[in-house]
C-alpha cells in the first residue's frame, strides 16, 4: 500500500496549491461568468453548489487524477460487489446492499444470497410496524402502545435518532418515538418519568446483546417494568431487540419472533438502512422507512455509475482532501438551515471520525500525512450567534458545509426567505470578507472621527477567500434525508481511499471498552491499584470515598 503522498498527482497538488496560495475566489467569479454553472453538480434530489472552492479547472483536474491513482473507482466496484475491504475484521462492506434490495434481486457474498435476508428483515419490521401502529399489539393490561423507547449506542443510537428527528414532519401521531443512549442514570430515568409500563415497548439494539452502555438501560428499564406492576412472564409483550445474540435475548424474556438480525457486513454507523432503523420506521411508518431507503439508493447509483468530475461524494470528498492536506485545515464544519436537521452534524461526526480517524495505512504502515478531520457544527442560524465569529475573523481555516431545503413544511410568514438569506449571505462573507477600505469607509459614512476610524476599522476587517459548499434540495422528505446521508457516507470512503486508510474498522474504540471495564472492577471492588497512573489512583480514590 502506496503513502498517497508517492502519487504523482499528490506531488502536483502539493506545486499547484502554491500558485493558488494568493489567489482570491472573487478573481476567479471575475474571469469565469459561468463559473456557478459549471461548478455545480446534482444527484438523488440534491444539488451541490461547490463554486465558492479556492479551485479552479486545475485544481478539480489534479483531484480527479488524485482520486484515480489512488483506485476509487476499482474501490467503488469492490464495495458494491461484496469484496472484504474491511480487511482488519476480514468483512464486506454492505451498507449499500441494505438500499439496494428493492431493485436487486440478489448478491452473493460468502456463498449467501444478502439480499434475500434484508429482504425478509424488510417484512419482519413491516409486520411488527403495523401491529404497533393499528393497534394489534397490545401490553400486557390489554393497552395500545402508545410509546416506543429505543436503546442503544452509537450507531445503533445516533444515525436513527437523526433520522427521526429530521423527519419529524411525517411522524405518525399514534405512537411517540424516544431514544435513550447515555449510561448516566438521568437519561433513562427522565424518559421513564413521563411513561407509563402498560403502553409502553422497549427496542434494544445490540448486536452481542452485550454492549455495556444498552445492556445497562436495557436492565434499567426491565427493572422498571417489573417494579411499576409489569408481569415477569409477559416481558415479551413489552420488549424486541435488534441482536445477532438471539440467545440472550431470548433469556432477557424477548419472544424470538421480536427479534431483529443484524449482520457482520453492516457497521454500527452505517446500519440505519437495517432493522436498527426500526425506531424510524415506527416513528414515520414503513412506507416513509422505504423512500428513506430508495433515497439512498439513488445516491447509491449516482456514486456508482457518475463521472468523477460530476460525481457528487468525489468532489465533496477530493476537495476535503485539498482543504485537510494542502491548506492544513485540521476541522469541517456542517450548518444544515433546517431545524430537523439540527442533529445531522453528531451523526456526520460519528460517521466520518470514527470511520477516518486512522494513523496506519491498510497494510499496517504509519501514515505519512493527516487524515480526517475534526467534523462539528450546527443548525443555522443559532450558529451566527456563536461560532460563526471564528469562521470569519479566526486565524484557522474551516471548510463549511451549507445544507438547506428551498421549502420548508411550516411556512410561518416569511421566516423562509429570512432563514435562506442568512445561508446564501454567510457563504458569500465567507467568500467576500471585508477591506480595511471598506470598514473605514463604514465607520466614515457612520460620522466616526478620524481618530476613531484609524482605531475601530482594523477590527472590523475579514480576510474571506474561506471556502465553502452550498447542498440545497427541493423540500426534507424521507428520499432526500436518506440521499444526503448516503452522499456523506460515501465521502467519506472517498477520502479513505485517498488516505489509504480502513474506513470500516474502529479498534480505538475498542481499547476504551477493554479498559473501562477494568476500571469498573476497580471501583466496584476493593482491589490493589499501585500498577495505575498516580493520576488514575486519584480519581479511583475520589470517587470510592463520594460513593461511601
Amino acid at each position: 500500500m502506496r503513502s498517497p503522498t508517492e502519487f504523482s498527482a499528490w506531488k502536483k497538488l502539493a506545486e499547484h496549491q502554491q500558485q493558488m496560495a494568493s489567489v482570491d475566489m472573487t478573481s476567479l467569479f471575475a474571469a469565469d461568468p459561468k463559473r456557478a454553472e459549471t461548478y455545480q453538480a446534482s444527484a438523488a434530489g440534491w444539488t451541490l453548489d461547490f463554486a465558492k472552492n479556492r479551485a479552479n479547472n486545475t485544481t478539480l483536474s489534479l483531484l480527479k487524477e488524485l482520486a484515480q491513482e489512488a483506485g476509487i473507482e476499482q474501490a467503488i466496484e469492490d464495495m458494491f460487489s461484496g469484496a472484504h475491504i474491511n480487511n482488519t475484521e476480514d468483512r464486506s462492506v454492505l451498507h449499500v446492499a441494505l438500499r439496494a434490495s428493492q431493485t436487486q434481486d440478489s448478491l452473493m457474498v460468502d456463498g449467501v444470497n444478502v439480499l434475500a435476508e434484508v429482504r425478509s428483515t424488510l417484512k419482519q419490521m413491516e409486520k411488527f410496524v403495523w401491529q404497533l401502529q393499528s393497534g394489534q399489539w397490545r401490553g400486557y393490561a390489554n393497552q395500545r402502545i402508545t410509546d416506543v423507547v429505543s436503546i442503544g449506542i452509537g450507531g445503533s443510537y445516533l444515525g436513527p435518532k437523526v433520522v427521526a428527528e429530521a423527519l419529524t414532519p411525517y411522524a405518525q401521531q399514534q405512537i411517540k418515538v424516544h431514544f435513550v443512549a447515555n449510561i448516566d442514570g438521568s437519561d433513562i430515568t427522565e424518559k421513564l418519568k413521563k411513561l407509563n409500563p402498560e403502553t409502553t415497548v422497549f427496542v434494544i439494539s445490540s448486536k452481542s446483546f452485550g454492549t455495556l452502555e444498552t445492556l445497562y438501560n436495557a436492565n434499567a428499564a426491565r427493572d422498571w417494568f417489573l417494579r411499576n406492576g409489569g408481569p415477569e412472564d409477559l416481558i415479551h409483550k413489552h420488549f424486541a431487540a435488534v441482536s445477532s445474540n438471539v440467545k440472550k435475548a431470548v433469556a432477557f424474556g424477548i419472544a424470538e419472533e421480536n427479534i431483529f438480525p443484524m449482520w457482520d457486513w453492516v457497521g454500527g454507523r452505517y446500519s440505519l438502512w437495517s432493522a436498527i432503523g426500526l425506531p424510524i420506521a415506527i416513528a414515520v411508518g414503513m412506507e416513509n422507512f422505504y423512500s428513506l431507503l430508495d433515497g439512498a439508493h439513488q445516491m447509491d447509483e449516482h456514486f456508482r455509475t457518475a463521472p468523477l468530475e460530476k460525481n457528487l461524494p468525489v468532489l465533496m470528498g477530493t476537495l476535503g482532501v485539498w482543504y485537510i492536506n494542502f491548506h492544513n485545515a485540521q476541522t469541517h464544519a456542517l450548518i444544515p438551515y433546517d431545524h430537523y436537521l439540527r442533529a445531522l452534524p453528531a451523526h456526520i461526526q460519528q460517521l466520518d471520525m470514527e470511520s477516518n480517524g486512522k494513523a496506519n495505512l491498510i497494510n499496517g504502515d504509519g501514515v505519512t500525512t493527516d487524515t480526517g478531520p475534526i467534523i462539528w457544527g450546527g443548525a443555522g442560524t443559532n450558529g451566527q450567534h456563536a461560532y460563526h465569529q471564528l469562521l470569519h475573523q479566526g486565524t484557522r481555516l474551516v471548510p463549511v458545509d451549507f445544507i438547506a431545503p428551498l421549502t420548508s413544511h411550516n411556512p410561518v410568514a416569511d421566516h423562509h426567505a429570512q432563514l435562506f438569506a442568512n445561508c446564501l449571505s454567510q457563504s458569500q462573507a465567507l467568500m467576500v470578507g471585508k477591506s480595511l477600505e471598506q470598514a473605514q469607509t463604514e465607520l466614515r459614512d457612520a460620522g466616526a472621527s478620524e481618530e476613531q476610524v484609524a482605531a475601530i476599522a482594523p477590527h472590523k476587517v475579514i480576510p474571506g477567500n474561506r471556502p465553502s459548499n452550498t447542498l440545497l434540495t427541493d423540500k426534507m422528505t424521507p428520499a432526500s434525508v436518506g440521499a444526503l446521508i448516503a452522499l456523506y457516507e460515501h465521502r467519506t470512503f472517498v477520502q479513505g481511499t485517498i488516505w489509504g486508510i480502513n474506513s470500516f474498522d474502529q479498534w480505538g474504540v475498542e481499547l476504551g471498552k477493554v479498559l473501562g471495564t477494568d476500571i469498573y472492577n476497580r471501583l466496584v471492588n476493593d482491589s490493589d491499584n499501585s500498577e495505575l497512573d498516580t493520576s488514575t489512583q486519584a480519581l479511583i480514590s475520589a470517587f470510592k470515598k463520594a460513593q461511601s
